[in-house]
């Protein structure tokens, strides 16, 4: 082979040992910084001669103690660490303040409010939340209310709500203002008639109704309980065709008209009372409105005016504003359709469904109940991570109770004045966004606060800023030497840029990359490069290609109760690696004996082999899990009866032949039965008691010891059959 080629070959070959390594030898860093984001144990040696002849770049990647064992000294090593820095840390506060009544913007829940994390893939970086429920914090609600003619005998009652409510609600917070807005339907066919006649008055004729309508901003948030006695007493009811009703409407209108509404950046509540089913997204094609839901204000003189142009939002649009505009919705419904707005509060965070009594005399208690239901419930959320970040949160709520997973995101039972923490761990994958900073808020839902987090990402080393551009290092100034490495120059390649990629794409150096002088180049699993193969990487990142010619990989080895090598191994070049005591193609024979055990501590009672853990009998007339089962066979007792009677006594059907047929056991003699060997003495014994041709018993015990040999022990007296009756005449 010509020396270049070789030398070549060997400068850029990829070694299967690096492939099969860890994390970092697995990512084969060309850099300082591919390096550190392969992972929070990698580190990269900056020492210019820690490679030795024939080793590649990515050998300087590796975890640190691999490291310091090949010879790189601890200060040579880049291993940067991310951090966490609070930035803005305002204590926790009460509505009052040394005396005085703090403004809402004032009033702080959660602490810290602002940080910083410099974050290195894979390394969690952990922070505490403490969230404190002020007391006397003030609550903005707002009563949207189905106004078509079912509701006429709830609107009576509701005239009254602002004075009550406000009395009410003075025990919770002094802070409390009221809106009031109505809904029916949108204005076109089929939902509504569109008659001349119709239109005016949608009721019968004895009957005083207004003019359909989607929905109306009555009343914009007070605090003054009268004014809305007043304009809700004024209020008339309307008409429909359908039995579902265009609610979704009004609630994505009181959601994004902020001003409009008049919500402050305090609690805010939405309660939603009707006595029917409510139409979402697809629904407006009945009435050819196809237009998506835009999920902006269109209120003019308080009217929603687009109702015959968009769609109705869908429910996950209806969640997305809600949250982002901190509303809590509570359903004020009858009991006939409590049940489907209970499945629709399983989709809505922080809401909640009260069964409304058929003429909602009940109003009140239902909003305190549930009032006091979602105040008392913590939820943490977030804004969507970048691509490549993870967050996680553990809870730690009142009385020691804490939650992990979904449920570490909130803490129940919470009361005015408790205090509960959250342990949050933000960790990045690599390099996050290409190296630029975002941020990410926490909020709880249903609060305004929330907490803004700038998450700076660890893409390169410190020595990335000393880099020399075109050092004489780098083959001739062909890259930048950097954190004692070549980093190439666009269009070379090679340990230090020795080689350019269009001159090495030749056939004679792809012919390097053919095995057994084969036609595929790197086995159709990776590229020639320098003459060298570069195998492909797999979408999956734990699946690899690797080996010379890149015809091994990590993924393709038998399986076994569908796991890859069992369970019980590791693939190695489409060959399963088995665990200590597993063997087999896919590692699922295991070696271990003990499921193979007879009774006599001998593996498959010495009439079978164990294989893979099960005993496989070689004696036809044993069966059975360990082979003990004869169903052909003499008991043990009534086997040797004779042998052990020739031997002890001299007597018996193989007096004449003892010594030739019965020498395969050792005979231990006893003066009487009571000295024989109890149970409990040896692990596994047959006790016997066999009667010799003149009626007289005789007693011995059989055993088969751990190394195989047969143990007797015999009884020298013997007792006649009246005896034996005697000792068991109480029984008889």
């Amino acid at each position: 082979m010509d020396v270049r080629l070789l030398l070549i070959s060997v400068l850029l070959g990829l070694s299967r040992a690096q492939l099969d390594g860890n994390e970092c030898t697995k990512a084969s860093a060309q850099s300082c910084g591919e390096c550190i984001q392969a992972g929070e144990k990698c580190g990269w040696c900056t020492d210019e001669g820690f490679l030795k002849e024939g080793e590649q770049k990515s050998t300087r990647c590796d975890e640190i103690e691999a490291l310091i064992k090949k010879g790189c000294t601890k200060a040579s090593i880049e291993d940067p660490r991310g951090t966490v820095t609070v930035n803005k840390n305002q204590s926790l506060t009460d509505r009052t303040k040394d005396g005085v009544k703090l403004k809402p913007d004032q009033i702080t829940q959660i602490q810290p409010q602002k940080l910083s994390l410099d974050l290195r893939s894979g390394e969690a970086q952990k922070f505490i939340l403490t969230f404190k429920r002020a007391e006397d914090y003030p609550i903005d609600l707002y009563y949207l209310m189905d106004l078509s003619y079912s509701m006429k005998d709830d609107l009576e009652n509701v005239k009254n709500l602002g004075t009550d409510l406000m009395s009410e609600m003075q025990k919770i917070t002094s802070d409390f203002r009221i809106g009031f807005g109505s809904f029916v339907e949108k204005t076109v066919m089929p939902y509504i008639s569109t008659t001349p006649a119709k239109l005016l008055n949608p009721c019968t004729s004895d009957q005083n109704c207004t003019s359909p309508f989607s929905y109306k901003n009555v009343l914009s948030l007070t605090s003054d309980g009268t004014q809305f006695n007043n304009l809700v007493s004024k209020q008339q009811i309307s008409g429909n065709l359908d039995s579902p009703e265009g609610g979704f409407d009004a609630i994505m209108q009181v959601a994004v008209c902020a001003n409009q509404i008049g919500w402050r950046n305090v609690t805010r509540l939405l309660v939603f009372s009707t006595d029917a089913g409510f139409h979402f997204a697809g629904d407006g094609k009945l009435g050819g409105i196809v237009l998506p839901n835009d999920g902006k204000c269109h209120l003019q003189d308080n009217m929603y005016t687009m109702s015959h142009y968009y769609d109705y939002p869908s429910i996950a649009h209806l969640v997305q504003k809600l949250s982002e505009n901190n509303i809590q919705t509570i359903f004020a419904v009858t009991k006939e359709f409590q049940p489907v707005y209970q499945e629709l509060k399983n989709l809505i965070p922080k809401s909640a469904v009260g069964t409304l009594s058929s003429d909602s005399g009940n109003v009140i208690k239902l909003i305190i109940d549930a009032y006091n239901s979602l105040s008392s419930e913590i939820i943490l959320e977030n804004s969507r991570l970048p691509e490549g970040v993870s967050i996680s949160y553990i809870s730690h709520c009142k009385n020691g109770v804490s939650g992990t997973g979904e449920n570490g995101r909130k803490c129940s039972n919470i009361s005015i004045g408790d205090q509960v923490t959250f342990e949050v761990a933000v960790t990045a994958k690599g390099c996050p966004s290409k190296g630029k900073s975002e941020t990410i808020k926490i909020k709880p839902l249903g609060f305004t606060e929330e907490v803004e987090i700038v998450l700076n990402f660890i893409c390169e080393c410190e020595c990335h800023k000393e880099g020399i551009p075109n050092s004489p290092a780098c083959h001739f100034g062909n890259g930048t030497l950097e954190c004692g490495a070549c980093r190439c120059n666009e269009g070379r390649i090679g340990r230090v840029c020795e080689c350019s990629k269009d001159e090495v794409r030749t056939e004679d150096l792809d012919a390097n990359c053919r095995m057994d002088n084969g036609t595929d180049i790197c086995s159709n699993n990776g590229d020639c490069v320098c003459g060298t193969c570069e195998c492909q990487k797999r979408d999956n990142p734990e699946e690899r290609y690797s080996g010379k010619f890149c015809e091994c990989d990590n993924f393709s080895c038998d399986r076994s109760n569908n796991k890859l090598c069992g369970g019980h191994g590791r693939c190695e070049c489409r060959k399963c690696i088995c665990d200590a005591n597993y063997a087999g193609s896919a590692c699922d024979c295991p070696l271990d004996t003990s499921t193979c055990l007879a009774s006599n501590k001998q593996i498959c009672n010495g009439r079978g082999t164990c294989e893979c853990g099960v005993c496989k009998c070689t004696d036809s007339k044993f069966q059975g899990p360990t082979c003990e089962i004869c169903p052909t066979c003499p008991g043990v007792c009534t086997k040797n009866k004779d042998c052990v009677q020739c031997r002890a006594f001299g007597t018996g059907d193989k007096k004449d032949t003892c010594e030739k047929e019965c020498s395969y056991f050792n005979l231990i003699t006893k003066k009487k039965k009571e000295e024989l060997p109890e149970p409990n003495d040896q692990p596994y014994i047959n006790h016997c008691k066999e009667r010799d041709a003149n009626d007289r018993w005789f007693f011995f015990t059989y055993a088969t010891k751990s190394d195989s040999t047969i143990e007797v022990h015999v009884a020298e007296e013997l007792e006649t059959f009246f005896i034996c009756l005697q000792d068991y005449q109480g029984v008889l």
